[in-house]
C-alpha cells in the first residue's frame, strides 16, 4: 500500500470513529505499528490529526472555515467559456471505443455535451444530465451508476455507486473537483463527491482533473488525491504560470492548456 493512500486510509477511519489506537490503524491497514506511527507524525505535522497516547484523534485545532460550495444550478452558470475550453480539450483524450468514467459536476456535463458531438465511447457516470446528453448520440454506450439520488446535484451516490465502479476497469478517469493545489491536491466539499471520484479514479488506467483557474491553488473539506496521482490536468488559458508550475512540481504528469 502506497503511503498516499494509508494517509487517506487513516484520516478515513479517524474521521468515522474520531479516536483510534495504534493497533487498530495498524489491523486495518494491514501494515506494522512501525509504519503506522511514522505515518500519524507525518500527518500530525501536516495538520491532519493529533497524536495521544496509544494513537490519534481529530486535530485539537480546527482548520480554517471552508466556504461552501455554490449549489449547482448557481455553479452551472459559472465560468461557461472556460468550461468550454476545458471539455474540448479533454474530449480530445478519449479515443472511440475507448472507456471513461465522469463524475457529476458543471464541468464534466459540459464535457458530455462536448463527448455528444463525437465519436462513440463507452462512458460510465453518475450524472442523470451527463448520461442524458451523451444518450443522444447512439454511438455511444452510456451507462448510469445506481445509488442514493442526490437532492442538490441530479446524480447518484452511496455504497453501491462506489461498488459498481470498484467491479470496472476503464481508460480514463475525469473528474471536477472544487479545489486543486500543489499541497492538498484534488478536494470536495461533499463527502460523497469526494467517495465517488476517488473511487473513479482508482479503477482507470489514466486519472484527468478538469478545473478552471478560479479552482487552481484552491482547498476545500476533503482530499480526493495527492496531486502526483493525478496524470492529466486539463485547465483553461487564464491559469496562473505559477500554480500551473507548483502543481507539476507536486508530481502531475501533464498539464493541458488552450
Amino acid at each position: 500500500m502506497w503511503v498516499a493512500e494509508r494517509h487517506r486510509r487513516i484520516l478515513d477511519l479517524l474521521q468515522t470513529h474520531h479516536r483510534l489506537t495504534t493497533e487498530h490503524f495498524a489491523e486495518a491497514l494491514g501494515v506494522s505499528r512501525e509504519t503506522v506511527r511514522r505515518d500519524l507524525i507525518e500527518l500530525e505535522r501536516s495538520g491532519h490529526l493529533a497524536r495521544v497516547h496509544g494513537g490519534a484523534v481529530p486535530p485539537a485545532t480546527p482548520a480554517p472555515a471552508v466556504p461552501p460550495e455554490p449549489a449547482y444550478l448557481e455553479r452551472t452558470g459559472l465560468h461557461q467559456p472556460q468550461k468550454r475550453e476545458i471539455a474540448r480539450l479533454a474530449a480530445a483524450l478519449v479515443q472511440p471505443g475507448q472507456a471513461c468514467f465522469l463524475d457529476a459536476g458543471s464541468t464534466t456535463l459540459a464535457l458530455a455535451e462536448e463527448l455528444a458531438r463525437r465519436e462513440g465511447a463507452i462512458v460510465i457516470t453518475n450524472s442523470l444530465e451527463a448520461a442524458t446528453a451523451l444518450a443522444r448520440n447512439t454511438a455511444h454506450e452510456v451507462r448510469l451508476l445506481g445509488g442514493r439520488l442526490d437532492s442538490d446535484v441530479p446524480a447518484t451516490y452511496g455504497e453501491q455507486t462506489v461498488a459498481e465502479i470498484g467491479r470496472l476497469q476503464v481508460d480514463w478517469a475525469l473528474v471536477s473537483p472544487v479545489g486543486f493545489d500543489a499541497v492538498n491536491g484534488a478536494m470536495d466539499y461533499l463527502w460523497n463527491e469526494a467517495t465517488v471520484a476517488r473511487a473513479m479514479l482508482s479503477r482507470a488506467r489514466q486519472r484527468v482533473v478538469l478545473a478552471d483557474a478560479s479552482k487552481l491553488g484552491q482547498a476545500s473539506r476533503i482530499q480526493i488525491c495527492p496531486a502526483a496521482e493525478v496524470d492529466v490536468l486539463v485547465t483553461d488559458g487564464g491559469a496562473d504560470a505559477d500554480v500551473l508550475a507548483a502543481l507539476r512540481a507536486a508530481g502531475v504528469t501533464r498539464v493541458l492548456v488552450p
